[in-house]
C-alpha cells in the first residue's frame, strides 16, 4: 500500500498559547478505513481542519494525494471531501441544487448523471426535490456526505458522522461507508462510538492532549492491548477462593458467586486448561468468557 496522507512533524498552537498539536507524525495508506479516536479537546477536529486545508499549522507538512496542503492547495483541497459534524447547509436549497452546486464550487464540470448515482447510493434519489429543511436529522447527515462527494475526492473525512442518527440509519451508514471503500475512496473517520470503528476500521490512532500516542491495526491492537476473561458462575456463594485455584490469581465476585479470571492476550499461554482441571471439585453452574471491547482498550489508553 502507498500512502495517500503523509502528515510530518504537525504542530499547531492557538493565539492564546494553546498547543493543540504536538509533532503529529502520521501516514494514512491509500484505501483503507482509518479511525481516529480521542476523548474530547484531544486535537482530533484541529487535525482534520489543517490535512483539510481549513486551519493553518504552525509546522510541519502535510501531502495530500500528492499535493502539498500550502503550497498546492486547490489540488489537495480538490482531492478531499469532508463530512463536518455539524449540520450546516442550505435549508432551504433543494437536496438535488445543493449537491449540485457543491461539485460545481470545485470547479467540476455538470455531471448529471454521478449525482444521480450518488444521491441512489445513499437512498436520496427519492427526496431530491426536497427542501433540506424538510428533512429527517438522518437524512440531512446523507445530504452532507452527498455534498462531500459530488466533486470526487479520493479522500473522504467523516467528522463524527452518525452523531445524533438511530442505531438503524448508523448501521446503514456503515454498510455505505464500505462500500465507498471499496469504490476505491479512501476513508478517515472521528467518532465517538468506539463500537462503530471497532466494526469498520481497518487500523486506529489515538490522539490524547495533542499527541498521537498510538496507530495500529485494528485486530492486532486488540490483541495486544486485550485481555480475556473468564467467569465460573457458582451453584451457591462461597466464602474464599478455593485453594487449588489460588494460582491463577482470581477474583470473587460481589455476590460471591462466581470465581473470575484475567489473563493477558499477550500471553503465549493462558493456562485455561490447566485452570479447568484444576477447577474440577468447584460446584460450578455455568462457565462463560469474555474479550475486552475496543471501548475499553480506548479508556485505558486515554486515561492511563
Amino acid at each position: 500500500m502507498t500512502a495517500i496522507i503523509s502528515v510530518k512533524g504537525v504542530e499547531k498552537t492557538y493565539a492564546s498559547g494553546l498547543k493543540a498539536l504536538k509533532g503529529i507524525d502520521l501516514e494514512i495508506q491509500r484505501g483503507e478505513i482509518f479511525a481516529l479516536l480521542g476523548p474530547n479537546g484531544a486535537g482530533k477536529t484541529t487535525l482534520i481542519g489543517i490535512i483539510c486545508g481549513i486551519v493553518n499549522l504552525t509546522a510541519g507538512t502535510v501531502i495530500a494525494d500528492g499535493h502539498d496542503i500550502v503550497r498546492d492547495y486547490r489540488a489537495a483541497r480538490a482531492s478531499i471531501g469532508l463530512v463536518p459534524q455539524e449540520l450546516s447547509t442550505d435549508m432551504f436549497e433543494t437536496v438535488l441544487a445543493t449537491v449540485t452546486f457543491s461539485r460545481g464550487l470545485f470547479g467540476k464540470p455538470k455531471n448529471p448523471a454521478y449525482i444521480e448515482k450518488v444521491l441512489r447510493d445513499l437512498s436520496l434519489w427519492e427526496k431530491r426535490n426536497d427542501k433540506i429543511m424538510t428533512l429527517s436529522g438522518g437524512m440531512k447527515r446523507r445530504v452532507l456526505i452527498a455534498k462531500a462527494l459530488s466533486h470526487e475526492p479520493t479522500i473522504l473525512f467523516l467528522d463524527e458522522p452518525t452523531a445524533g442518527v438511530d442505531v438503524e440509519l448508523r448501521r446503514d451508514m456503515w454498510t455505505m461507508v464500505a462500500d465507498l471503500r471499496k469504490g476505491g475512496v479512501t476513508i478517515i473517520l472521528t467518532t465517538h462510538y468506539i463500537e462503530e470503528a471497532e466494526q469498520m476500521a481497518d487500523r486506529i490512532g489515538v490522539i490524547r492532549k495533542g499527541e498521537l500516542i498510538l496507530v495500529e491495526e485494528k485486530t492486532s491492537l486488540m490483541k495486544k492491548l486485550g485481555k480475556k476473561q473468564l467467569t465460573l458462575s457458582l451453584r451457591s456463594p462461597i466464602d474464599e477462593i478455593p485453594h487449588g485455584l489460588a494460582g491463577f490469581s482470581p477474583e470473587l465476585s460481589k455476590d460471591r458467586r462466581a470465581i473470575i479470571f484475567t489473563f493477558d492476550t499477550r500471553a503465549d499461554e493462558t493456562r485455561i486448561a490447566d485452570l479447568l482441571k484444576a477447577a474440577a471439585g468447584v460446584d460450578i453452574r455455568d462457565i462463560s468468557t469474555k474479550e475486552s471491547s475496543l471501548d475499553e482498550i480506548f479508556v485505558e489508553l486515554t486515561h492511563g
